[in-house]
């Protein structure tokens, strides 16, 4: 059933929402959560589909933010809000209002969305595209305990990503880090199936791909082990190789739907490791609304610490380089007090060979105290 609403207001649209149950027979709202979601025209299907499709695992009264561009001055002094209500078997399992901001009630929809929340039930906001920087500080994500954004669809990911980090607030989360959930559990299954110790982690994917970013600083935070990220043409995430003192152990996924487990000394398996849509990670994220610590602790693990472990220069050493440069030589005053010493005195040890095998050893010590073992409870740490 669907009811159109034109220059309306929050509180029509409640009437109408309780006259359009009524209408189909089920006056009880049995929902368990208050979806918004904050898009634009052009990506309001296709967030609405995967938020229909997601509501049948948790019925929920979806709220569509569509804020439309005034294209005049005169338009942009006129605030209207249109509303459409679906309830019944249009909305899935839950019910659906779409509204359409126009003039200067864009920039107060909060104001709107508020009245239309379910009583005593959890928000969740969730910006398909062009999500804000802090998402906490928006007027909209201050009134949910939960906050999803999309990493993917930004214009710089990797980029996006140093921002996410600055700007956490508990209760933020993206789905880049649920895309790669299986991904996080099978490489945990596979490291608590042996007693290895892991020296080095290698992440294939797409370049563009906020999730293999995610999934190498998940790495290096957990393992506390360099790790490389290369480039493949995809789809998506294509594979993991770690580097351990038992052999390698690769998860390699070519088609992005069948992926293939090595782990010395065993068998080769085939996982189901398939590439999931929008409604799936959406359902995913709706199962748990408390925050999530492991994406917070790997966010904050920083894109640019997982750049210098792959030995890339910071922005600075170039310039830091030529000044060194052109810094005059000093004179090496070592070699002239050693002639003028002489030889050492009777009954004086010569230390010389003894200290320059201390030194050469010095860094391979320090490189092998950095390899920590892998954690033995990584399993739960790292999955959902």
């Amino acid at each position: 059933m669907k009811t159109d609403l034109t220059d309306t207001t929050a509180s029509k649209i409640n009437k109408a929402l309780v006259k359009a149950r009524r209408a189909i027979g089920t006056p009880a709202v049995g929902m368990v959560l208050t979806l918004v979601i904050v898009t634009d025209e052009e990506n309001a299907y296709d967030a609405l589909k995967a938020a229909n499709d997601a509501s049948r695992e948790h019925p929920s009264r979806t709220l569509v933010v569509v804020k439309r561009v005034s294209r005049s001055p005169r338009d942009r002094t006129q605030s209207r809000l249109d509303a459409e209500i679906r309830v019944g078997a249009d909305a899935g399992t839950g019910e659906t209002v779409v509204l359409r901001l126009y003039g200067e009630v864009v920039n107060h929809a909060q104001s709107v969305v508020l009245p239309l929340l379910l009583p005593d039930a959890p928000v969740v906001v969730w910006w398909p595209v062009d999500a804000p920087l802090d998402p906490a500080g928006d007027p909209l994500g201050a009134l949910a305990q939960r906050r999803v954004t999309d990493t993917y669809s930004a214009e710089q990911p990797v980029r996006e990503l140093s921002a996410r980090a600055d700007a956490y607030t508990p209760g933020d989360t993206d789905l880049s880090w649920t895309r790669i959930t299986p991904w996080r559990s099978m490489l945990a299954a596979a490291l608590d199936q042996v007693s290895v110790e892991v020296k080095a982690v290698e992440v294939e994917g797409e370049e563009f791909n906020p999730s293999c970013e995610l999934l190498a600083m998940w790495l290096a935070d957990r393992l506390d082990v360099p790790v490389r990220r290369s480039l493949s043409s995809g789809p998506g995430l294509t594979a993991v190789r770690m580097e351990t003192n038992s052999g390698p152990i690769t998860l390699d996924r070519a088609d992005g739907s069948l992926a293939t487990l090595s782990i010395e000394g065993q068998p080769d398996r085939a996982v189901a490791l398939k590439r999931r849509d929008t409604a799936e990670l959406i359902a995913e994220e709706l199962r748990r609304l408390d925050p999530d610590d492991t994406y917070a602790s790997a966010l904050r693990f920083g894109v640019e610490r997982l750049n210098e472990s792959n030995g890339r220069m910071p922005a600075e050493a170039p310039e830091q380089e030529k000044e060194r440069e052109q810094e005059p030589e000093q004179p090496e005053a070592a070699p002239a007090e050693a002639s003028v010493e002489g030889p050492p005195a009777k009954g004086e040890p010569d230390s010389a060979p003894g200290a320059q095998a201390a030194e050469a050893s010095a860094p391979q010590a320090s490189a092998s105290a950095a390899l920590k073992p892998v954690p033995s409870g990584l399993s739960g740490k790292a999955a959902k």
